[in-house]
Order: structure tokens, then C-alpha cells, then sequence
């Protein structure tokens, strides 16, 4: 299935998800146009994050003409630009910026949490001179990173400051950070179906022809509402010429490999001469044994030889016995031939 079959089938479903949901949902006072987000995820983590977005070009603007703009200036002494003569080139070459505030009001007006936050909520878009981008974290705090209104850079020294302003306004804004994905606004619900699917398009390649390596370290878009689940639209195959690749690196020659097979030989070889060597080892151990066999058949024949003195001592206490009870019989016969005689 191809890329572009694919995001009409995820646009399609995801409207019609959302239809199906409004009808649950409680009906709000004001009504907010609801975002369409892609999602990227590469490959590797881009060796350079950085804390600008880049800009994807887009057929249908995400930014409404009517739309509320504010743009931090350098009000410095070093910069050469004041707010009025800033005010005075919005007016005269009708750029859309409602509102101009200058670098000292900030470190100073907006200082607490609660100003901030307002600050944040009061305008759709914010631009910024690029020479003050890197003072603007601090001073700005967390909730712009949050909701995704990083101050777009603008440089200021060039005279086409409308041009700059709606470029980026016609844009969808991705930002590279120090991760391997990241969310990309690309469409509004109020926009058409067909509008959509053109804006989903036209990020999906200008997205993989700005990130770094292109399409090669692009691994899958998929695209979600703000509460939806994620639908994917596409997905890289991995790559299996990696394990041909890499034994194409390091080919190995015929000599190679007959050494492999001598060098297997020689081990093989090796091996049976240990093995000789183990059953050297064995017959040495039964020897061993032999030898204690030998020392227990000694320990034998000293016992037999421990029962044969003992059978010549009880032959001797037999004789002993039989002399005994001859002289027995002598005295009982003397006594019976002194009774007959009385």
C-alpha cells in the first residue's frame, strides 16, 4: 500500500472516530479547532539537536490571516532597532504582528509564573530576533515549550521581515531535538478532507527531505489526534542487506581460507594428542590404584598369616585339653580299683 493510500484511509478514520466522539463529549462555550498531529521517529538521534525549528512548507496554512502575532525585539544598545521604528515597517508594509515587545519589558514585566502563562495563552505565534533566541529559554520558561510556541527566529537586519513572517506562518514547524521523535502539527479539522490529506503529504516529504540522511534514517510517520490512538501511514523495512554488506567489507580469500582449514586441522590435531594425553593420564590413575590393590593384597596376606597363628594356638589349647582329660580318666579309673579292692 502506498504512502498517499495510506494517509487516506488514517484521515478518513480519524474523522470519523472524532465524529463519534463529539456526539459523548459535553458541548463547550467556546469551541477550539482541534489539531491533527504527525508523528516522526527516526533512525538515529541527530548528531546536532537544536533548539530551532525547521520549516516544512505546507498548501494550506495552519495559521489563520487573522490571527494574532507577537514578536520580541533587541531593544540592547548595540542592536540599532527601537521599538518604534519596528512599529512604524509593521504599519507601513502591513505585516501581521498585533503586538511588539521589547527584550527589557520582558526580563522585567513578565517575570512572574502567572504573566508568562498569559502571555503564552494571548497570542497564536510569536517571533523573536534571532540574536536574543538564546536568551529566550530562560526568560520565557517551560509552558511555551510545553504548548509548542517557540518564538520563531526572524533576522531583522534584512529588509524582508513579511516575507520571513509569512513563510514561517505557512509552515509546519519541526523541531530536531536531542531524541530520535518528535510531533509535527500539520492540519486543522477545520480544513477540508481533501486539504488534510494534501497537508499530511506534502509534511511527510518535506519532513524526510529536511531531516538528517532524508529518507534512509526516516523508520515510520504515523498520525493521531490529540486523545486518539496513533494510526501509522508508513513504516521502513528493515534492512537486510546489512549482514551482506558487512561480509563484502571484509572478504576472505582462498589462502584464508585454507589457513582457516589447517589452522581447524592443527586444533583438531591438538585436540587428539590432549585426548592421548587424558587417557595417559587415566591408565596413570588405575596404575595408582594397581599399587593400592598391591598394598591391600599385602595387608591380606598379613592378616592370613595373623589367622594362622591364631589356628596353631587353639590347636595347642586342644592338646592341652586332651591331656587334661586323660589324666581325668587315669584318676577315676584308681579310684574304682580302690573300691573293688575294699
Amino acid at each position: 500500500m502506498s504512502t498517499e493510500t495510506a494517509v487516506e484511509k488514517a484521515v478518513k478514520a480519524l474523522l470519523k472516530w472524532r465524529d463519534s466522539q463529539s456526539h459523548l463529549q459535553k458541548p463547550q462555550l467556546l469551541q477550539e479547532d482541534e489539531l491533527l498531529y504527525l508523528i516522526v521517529s527516526l533512525k538515529k538521534i541527530p548528531q546536532n539537536p537544536r533548539v530551532n525549528p525547521m520549516k516544512v512548507p505546507l498548501p494550506h496554512p495552519l495559521i489563520h490571516p487573522s490571527a494574532e502575532l507577537c514578536m520580541f525585539i533587541d531593544d540592547r544598545p548595540k542592536s540599532g532597532i527601537t521599538k518604534d521604528a519596528a512599529s512604524k515597517k509593521i504599519k507601513a508594509e502591513n505585516i501581521p504582528i498585533t503586538k511588539v515587545i521589547k527584550l527589557s519589558k520582558l526580563k522585567t514585566d513578565y517575570k512572574p509564573f502567572e504573566a508568562k502563562r498569559k502571555l503564552c495563552d494571548s497570542y497564536d505565534m510569536f517571533f523573536a530576533d534571532k540574536r536574543i533566541i538564546p536568551l529566550l529559554p530562560r526568560l520565557l520558561g517551560k509552558q511555551f515549550f510545553k504548548k509548542k510556541k517557540i518564538p520563531v527566529p526572524v533576522d531583522l537586519k534584512h529588509k524582508n521581515w513579511k516575507e520571513q513572517i509569512e513563510k514561517a506562518c505557512s509552515s509546519a514547524m519541526l523541531f530536531l531535538g536531542s531524541g530520535t521523535c518528535c510531533v509535527v502539527k500539520v492540519a486543522k479539522l477545520s480544513l477540508g478532507e481533501n486539504e488534510i490529506v494534501e497537508n499530511v503529504e506534502a509534511a511527510i516529504n518535506g519532513i524526510a527531505e529536511v531531516v538528517p540522511s532524508k529518507w534512509g534514517n526516516v523508520r515510520s510517520f504515523h498520525l493521531k489526534l490529540l486523545d486518539s490512538l496513533a494510526l501509522p501511514v508508513y513504516q521502513a523495512m528493515p534492512d537486510l542487506r546489512l549482514k551482506i554488506l558487512a561480509e563484502s567489507e571484509h572478504p576472505t580469500s582462498s589462502k584464508d581460507e585454507k589457513q582457516e582449514v589447517e589452522e581447524g586441522e592443527e586444533d583438531g590435531s591438538h585436540q587428539k594428542k590432549k585426548k592421548k594425553k587424558n587417557k595417559g593420564r587415566i591408565h596413570e590413575v588405575q596404575y595408582m590404584d594397581d599399587q593400592e590393590n598391591i598394598n591391600d593384597s599385602n595387608s591380606g596376606a598379613d592378616i592370613k598369616d595373623e589367622i594362622a597363628n591364631d589356628d596353631h594356638s587353639t590347636k595347642k589349647k586342644k592338646s592341652a585339653l586332651k591331656k587334661l582329660s586323660a589324666v581325668d580318666m587315669k584318676v577315676k579309673d584308681k579310684k574304682k580299683k580302690k573300691r573293688l579292692a575294699a
